[in-house]
């Protein structure tokens, strides 16, 4: 850990905070947040981080009407209550499907018990593959990947633990964001995406205005936030016209529409969905390997240290801040996991699919979680890992003979765990 980060709350000292308060709260708010990130991932293809609103009402319950001093347990009621927005999200970019494939008939139509089953084993599961990664991450990164949300939820509980015109600064902006918002989403009154096409070049530009975006960028810097904004002008001024130009009659695949069709009907955000979309999910799990290939070492030591029962020189038990779940019960957690999900027969994955999920979900659990590191958990390209993963599972049912109804339900299955795995490894990361 850098020498010159010092927690809040001393590392040596106690306080109130895996409490009954802290438990229900954040249960309600899992809920509710849950709820509404599934529908707003369902309209309009989107979810939003729920961390920061959950700690402002954390910090408003326990702080301002219970009158409690407990930043600690504010923040496990955050904690908790975003922990139901990312199992949400990751759940809505894969499940969808096996609804779609029933109304065709080409399957049944998945039961409750299935898809509680596949949430429960992708959410422990990135909460479990986060233990070994959070040294290797979280303290050994610090100062490097800013973690914006989780930033941004420590201001808004520290403002509140201190009071009077920090406090102040916080609710401000969070009014001027909230009214803007309002008058863009609620009333209408002025966009909240500006376009402008430019059909000499078979593409458009777009630009979100939006006060959260702003907060977002301020947090990341300039640097960080440079790399998205380079990458959305390699996609849509670089890439988009050079696919429609020189693709021109260009089938992909047969019995689908050519390029210069597909441009005309759809315009440039169909050659995105079609293409870019794709070429991304490569970027991601390109860059997630190198990311991971630098990082293993730390990992590495970070087991070794975990399973050897590495003390910090201050006694037999460490202190608060460094303690981490036991290693035997993280094996243990994974084990169940894949007993689970092979032999449930609510979930239709092979011995061979759970492994795959367990490999898969650990790479990209790692990946997330640097994602959200540099660019938050809002902007996380966790549908690009779902496709990433559905392309090679694909092709490991396709090689081993599980084709047909059967294969297409393993796949999404796993496509789903491990959508899942990375979404509450981004935000176990966070908190």
């Amino acid at each position: 850990m850098k020498e010159n980060f010092k927690p809040y709350v001393p590392a040596n000292k106690i306080t109130p905070e895996f409490t009954v308060t802290s438990i229900i709260m954040g249960i309600v708010l899992a809920v509710v947040f849950g709820a509404a990130n599934a529908y707003l991932g369902l309209r309009v293809g989107m979810t939003v981080s729920a961390s920061i609103p959950a700690a402002v009402i954390s910090m408003a319950v326990i702080r301002v009407i219970m009158r409690k001093d407990s930043v600690l347990e504010s923040n496990m009621v955050q904690t908790i209550g975003s922990a139901g927005e990312s199992l949400a999200a990751g759940a809505i970019f894969t499940l969808p499907v096996l609804f779609l494939w029933a109304k065709e008939g080409v399957t049944d139509s998945p039961g409750l018990v299935t898809i509680s089953l596949i949430a429960l084993c992708g959410g422990i599961l990135g909460v479990l593959f986060m233990v070994p990664l959070r040294n290797a991450l979280i303290v050994k990164e610090h100062g490097i990947l800013p973690y914006p949300e989780g930033t941004a939820c420590a201001e808004v509980l520290l403002a509140g633990e201190e009071g009077g015109t920090s406090a102040g600064s916080v609710f401000a902006g969070m009014g001027l964001a909230a009214l803007f918002k309002f008058l863009v989403d609620g009333l209408k009154v002025f966009p909240g995406v500006i376009t402008a096409p430019l059909k000499a070049f078979k593409t458009e530009i777009s630009a979100e205005v939006y006060p959260a975006l702003i907060g977002v960028g301020y947090i990341c810097g300039p640097k960080i936030a440079s790399y998205m904004f380079a990458g959305g002008l390699l996609g849509w001024l670089v890439l988009i016209p050079a696919i429609v130009i020189f693709g021109g009659e260009t089938v992909l695949y047969p019995g689908t529409e050519s390029i210069a069709a597909m441009y005309a009907e759809g315009g440039a955000s169909a050659i995105w969905s079609s293409y870019i979309r794709y070429i991304g999910a490569g970027a991601v799990a390109a860059g997630g390997i190198i990311s991971l290939i630098k990082t293993l070492p730390t990992i590495i030591s970070t087991f070794i240290d975990a399973v050897k029962g590495v003390r910090d020189g201050q006694g037999n038990q460490q202190i608060r801040t460094s303690r981490d779940l036991d290693m035997k019960v993280v094996g243990a957690g994974v084990l169940v996991m894949i007993l689970m999900i092979w032999l449930l027969p609510q979930i239709p994955v092979s011995f061979l699919g759970a492994l795959l999920i367990v490999i898969f979900g650990f790479f990209f659990g790692a990946v997330s979680s640097r994602m959200v590191g540099l660019v938050g958990s809002s902007n996380n390209p966790v549908s690009g890992m779902a496709i990433a993963t559905l392309l090679f599972a694909t092709l490991c049912l396709k090689l081993t003979g599980d084709t047909g109804a059967h294969g297409m339900q393993g796949a999404i299955a796993i496509g789903s765990v491990i959508c899942i795995v990375a979404a509450m490894a981004g935000d176990t990361s966070l908190d």
